[in-house]
């Protein structure tokens, strides 16, 4: 155990760390012996002072507490410690990120399986369809766009669930447009080409975002990169998009259909809203008899898991081996 945040939440353990905030397994505490596990999210010391990043841990509470849908790690508290730092209580969500269930695959010897991947977009579709028809207390729609739509930001569980998270970079249509500071701070290679120009979020760029996140899952690969992030926003520009059933002939093609339009290079072009990306995934899975169900999902994530955590143990001990000093043979 790490401690006791506010008498309120027992910290067990480091379960993630990012740039600016870290994440702990923990405990709520309750009456005789009440224990409800929880994700608590801290700022680093380094930026507890830093007013940018203060004001998108708080944008990041408010936008996810008006969310309540399946497809979103729910909020259960927004508070500060005795030091006067905010902290974030959320749902746990015991599993792996995205970006980890791809490489427990490719530690296995094996290619994402296309029909979980086109399961697993058809989830995060609905999180984001979700927060783009938001609406207020009164029923005024009210949207939300994500902007960081990225495999470190949708969690999968080990019973079977997919979650968004992490709308520190969201913002409601009334508040400011996207800067360069918040690209930077978003994950470059997941923006829409509007917003490397400076452009409005909207459903399209999130859409975008799921885009790129399902090329890379099924590719194992970055689809936009270069040396630098200007090379990184030409490529976004760009926008050209590799087929992924030329290299994976048994993905249908009604995948790079799909994925084309998501990654158009002109908004207008990509899909209206989440939902008839939903649907047209869906309809990609009916060309296959392989399941997709919660439980198969489940599978596939302790199998990533269990491949990681081989792959951590495999590591450990080669850099131990690799540490030991030679002996001479007498």
């Amino acid at each position: 155990m790490l401690g006791i945040l506010n008498s309120k939440y027992e910290l067990i353990e480091l379960a993630g760390e990012g740039g600016m905030a870290h994440v702990f397994r923990a405990n709520t505490l309750g009456a005789e012996g009440f224990r409800r596990p929880v994700a608590v999210k801290r700022i680093l010391e380094g930026f507890a002072d830093n007013a940018e990043f203060l004001e998108m841990f708080v944008e990041e509470a408010r936008v996810s507490a008006s969310l309540h849908h399946p497809n979103v790690v729910q909020i259960h508290d927004f508070d500060r410690d005795d030091a006067g730092h905010f902290y974030l209580v959320m749902e746990w969500v015991p599993g792996v990120n995205l970006l980890d269930w791809c490489e427990g695959h490719r530690l296995r010897g094996e290619r994402t399986p296309w029909h979980l991947v086109a399961a697993v977009g058809i989830e995060v579709s609905k999180g984001l369809g979700a927060a783009h028809e938001n609406t207020t207390e009164d029923g005024r729609l009210s949207p939300i766009y994500h902007r960081d739509v990225t495999p470190q930001n949708v969690l999968l569980s080990q019973y079977g669930y997919v979650k968004l998270t992490d709308f520190g970079l969201a913002r409601a249509t009334d508040r400011a447009r996207i800067t360069r500071e918040h690209i930077v701070k978003g994950k470059v290679s997941f923006l829409a080409p509007e917003l490397t120009e400076g452009g409005d979020p909207s459903p399209q760029s999130d859409i975008f975002g799921l885009g790129v996140l399902l090329w890379e899952s099924l590719m194992g690969r970055k689809l936009f990169h270069g040396p630098g992030p200007v090379d990184v926003v030409r490529a976004i520009q760009a926008a050209v998009i590799p087929s992924v059933c030329a290299e994976r002939p048994e993905i249908p093609r009604a995948f790079d259909d799909v994925l084309a339009q998501a990654l158009a290079r002109s908004a207008k072009d990509r899909y209206a809203t989440t939902r008839q990306m939903c649907r047209a995934l869906s309809n990609i899975l009916r060309l296959t008899p392989e399941g997709t169900d919660a439980d198969v999902i489940a599978r596939s994530v302790i199998n990533a898991r269990d491949a990681l955590r081989q792959g951590q143990i495999t590591s450990a001990l080669r850099t131990e081996a690799e540490a030991l000093p030679l002996t001479r043979r007498k």
